[in-house]
């Protein structure tokens, strides 16, 4: 009998407690007129860095934060908390970051969707970020064993996320995805924007020394038309975020003569993201640049090497292939099987054991004209592969012009005077045409 009290007790005591937290959580909340929730199934940390560049750069006092391995919270001045984990991360992580982050100074914040069941980012949503803006970057494969085995399906899941009568903002691409995205936005009462990257230009990249896409840059730019935000401001304030841990960073190099371009695409080993990837990497060559992909094969990772050779061969048809590191003759073969010519196939891996020199000259034999782009796929970590790793992220590799550059994009002084309007007012405005 004692112990059935103490348990009603502490039952009790620990309802009382998190009533009380929920209380002060939902305080905050109505203290913050701008909440932006980012979901979607690619880019999610990327955009929720980029949007609180830009927020920043347009003289909102922004509080980020972003989840994954390499979780961190991005203070107003742009300074980073890493957050540490004691265990199995929990949509709680939100609550108790805007608990103890968000204060009456804050003007905005931007919120990325830890949740991946559907049942806890609509909990996540309604009870927790309660986002007035959502982001649904776009529809993937991924997670379908708790989101839905096709893209229709994991297009409903990712809409749990859209608010009531609020704005989703998409850079989905394909229609009749977007049509899902646009109708379960209706039933919420909510506005639906399409970002299109055709809006982006070419020359918006350039600001940027890491892989950047049309998708994303739109996004913030359909978010920047809605709070009053001059489009070079906004460009700007993203061009200042610091970039993702996992974001891929251009390198231009003159090696004998030739002018080369190093994209380490290495985590990107999936067919659709290596398309894309590729795709996005356009605004930084020129049209007749020659493209090298390197396929990087580890030896505990056999099957992905044989799928990837498939990939390269039928997908991508870049001009020229070399192999790195495992299972050269294996890939050849495959590629060969697939239709790839021959002769286009330079092994330059674990049956070879190169130097550097002996790399780097292979690659600028191979171009063709002035300018080639050299794109690493499949894996990291080869022997040949942090050959070139050290050598295009090796600080003498970037110019003192190039030095400069970076320097005025990610440390540029803040000076922005704006008129502020209350985001009510612009979501009315909005809303009502």
């Amino acid at each position: 009998m004692i112990a059935l009290i103490l348990s009603i007790l502490i039952f009790v005591f620990a309802i009382s407690r998190w009533l009380t937290q929920y209380e002060k959580h939902q305080a905050h909340l109505d203290q913050v007129q701008i909440r932006i929730h980012v979901n979607g199934i690619r880019g999610k940390s990327t955009v929720t860095r980029l949007l609180g560049g830009m927020l920043r750069e347009g003289g909102f006092n922004t509080l980020s934060k972003t989840t994954g391995s390499a979780a961190r919270i991005i203070m107003p001045d742009g300074s980073e908390i890493p957050i540490i984990r004691y265990g199995a991360p929990t949509i709680v992580e939100q609550m108790n970051v805007i608990l103890e982050h968000v204060t009456e100074d804050t003007d905005a914040m931007v919120m990325e969707c830890m949740a991946v069941n559907p049942v806890y980012q609509k909990i996540t949503q309604e009870q927790i970020v309660k986002g007035n803006i959502t982001v649904i970057t776009n529809v993937r494969e991924d997670h379908q064993d708790v989101m839905g085995e096709s893209l229709e399906e994991i297009a409903h899941s990712l809409s749990n996320t859209i608010p009531e009568n609020g704005i989703l903002i998409t850079a989905e691409d394909r229609p009749h995805l977007r049509e899902i995205l646009k109708q379960n936005a209706l039933i919420k009462q909510s506005q639906f924007i399409y970002a299109d990257p055709a809006t982006i230009h070419s020359e918006d990249l350039q600001h940027f020394d890491y892989l950047s896409f049309k998708e994303n840059l739109a996004i913030g730019l359909k978010i920047a038309e809605l709070l009053d935000i001059p489009r070079e401001v906004a460009i700007k304030g993203m061009a200042k975020s610091i970039p993702d841990i996992g974001s891929i960073f251009i390198r231009k190099a003159e090696i004998h003569q030739k002018d080369v371009i190093w994209a380490p695409l290495f985590a990107v080993n999936d067919r659709e993201s290596s398309i894309i990837g590729i795709n996005a990497l356009e605004p930084y060559h020129d049209p007749d640049a020659t493209r090298i992909g390197i396929l990087n094969n580890r030896y505990d990772r056999a099957v992905r090497a044989t799928q990837f050779a498939e990939i390269a061969a039928v997908d991508l048809q870049l001009d020229y292939y070399i192999t790195f590191g495992a299972y050269e003759k294996q890939v050849s073969q495959r590629m060969i099987e697939c239709g790839y010519p021959a002769e286009r196939i330079i092994n330059l891996g674990d049956s070879v054991n190169p130097s550097l020199d002996d790399i780097l000259h292979q690659v600028t034999d191979l171009i063709e004209g002035t300018q080639g782009v050299l794109i690493g796929l499949v894996n990291i970590h080869t022997d040949q592969a942090e050959l070139l790793m050290e050598y295009f992220h090796h600080p003498d590799m970037l110019s003192s012009e190039e030095n400069v550059l970076l320097a005025n994009i990610f440390h540029a002084p803040v000076n922005v005077q704006r008129q502020r309007m209350s985001f009510a007012h612009l979501l009315h405005n909005t809303l009502n045409g």
